[in-house]
């Protein structure tokens, strides 16, 4: 029940959180200059103010904001995300479409940077002094420093021109053939530059934190009186130091969620990953305005059910949240 109560509060916050973002991303995109009748009446090669009137009154535009505000909370409140003028069809049908790509992206790199980052910050805490741990110091403060849309430049000029290893665009090649095991390995090849570029930055932010953390969890009473009582090293820093350590890598990992989305999406433009970032650039170029709007709903959904997760997570690892909750 203690667990309960706390999760179900969370949850409400978390639904009145996105109500919020949903007014806010409409009220910013209705004050922004054009609508979807000017670009409707630009690919028609123009149109008369008669034609103009009858496409806002298609689309509701000719009702105050406060009705389309309404209208459109109410539609998203009812699972209907509008439909997309310029792709013809639903925006829920296309954000599903391209949702499990951007999620596979997305999870996979925050599961590399944070194994990355949590193993070389481990091993920076026990040799702080080492010439391997000066070594990670320089690649974790490299990674933090290059934005990941020059990460993913530079990896795309290397392996395109260079070292032709990976794939450099795409997800899948439509030459392979091959059962469930030869597409997966193809995409996984596929990944493989993408995940570097996404992962860079954050697993230098999991090092460098989970290295302060563990530096000053060894040096705890505990850790001492571990160590006089003759437990191996390794034992004293997986089963005690290890643990307690994580708290603040999970945290951080929860709160740039947001940053891994956004990241993902300069990272999809650069490799073509026919992901979310790809469908969002196409809609905000063609001025798709239920389609960008859908997008930034499923993005701060993501966000807001990344950082539930990690509230969770960080109740199971860390007894002391417990029993404060």
């Amino acid at each position: 029940m203690k667990f309960l109560k706390p999760t179900l509060e969370r949850l409400s916050y978390a639904i009145l959180l996105l109500i919020a973002v949903l007014i806010l991303n409409f009220s910013m995109l209705h004050l922004a200059p054009g609508d979807i009748a000017d670009t409707i009446s630009q690919s028609m090669g123009g149109a008369d103010a008669e034609t103009m009137e009858q496409i806002r009154r298609d689309y509701g535009l000719d009702q105050p904001f406060i009705v389309q505000l309404g209208q459109y909370v109410w539609k998203v409140l009812h699972f209907d995300l509008g439909y997309s003028f310029f792709y013809n069809q639903p925006v829920t049908t296309l954000i599903l479409a391209k949702l499990p790509a951007t999620l596979l992206l997305v999870i996979t790199s925050q599961v590399v940077a944070l194994v990355v980052g949590v193993l070389l910050g481990v091993y920076s805490a026990r040799k702080p002094n080492g010439l391997a741990s000066h070594f990670v110091t320089l690649v974790a403060l490299f990674g933090y420093a290059a934005p990941v849309f020059w990460t993913g430049l530079l990896l795309l000029i290397a392996f395109s021109l260079k070292i032709p290893l990976f794939p450099v665009a795409g997800m899948i090649d439509v030459t392979v053939e091959g059962g469930f095991f030869a597409k997966a390995f193809d995409i996984a090849r596929h990944m493989v530059l993408p995940v570097i570029a996404l992962s860079s930055i954050f697993f230098a932010l999991y090092s460098r934190l989970c290295r302060a953390s563990m530096m000053e969890v060894l040096g705890s009473d505990y850790i001492r009186t571990a160590k006089a009582k003759g437990l191996s090293e390794s034992k004293i820093v997986l089963k005690h130091a290890l643990k307690n350590s994580l708290s603040p890598v999970v945290t951080l990992a929860g709160l740039q969620f947001s940053a891994v989305i956004s990241g993902a999406v300069l990272v999809e433009a650069v490799f073509s990953w026919p992901g979310l970032g790809t469908l969002a650039f196409s809609a905000i170029i063609e001025r798709d305005t239920p389609t960008i709007l859908g997008i930034l709903f499923f993005s701060a959904l993501v966000v807001i059910v990344g950082n539930l997760l990690t509230d969770l997570v960080l109740r199971l690892i860390d007894p002391r949240i417990r029993r404060k909750g």
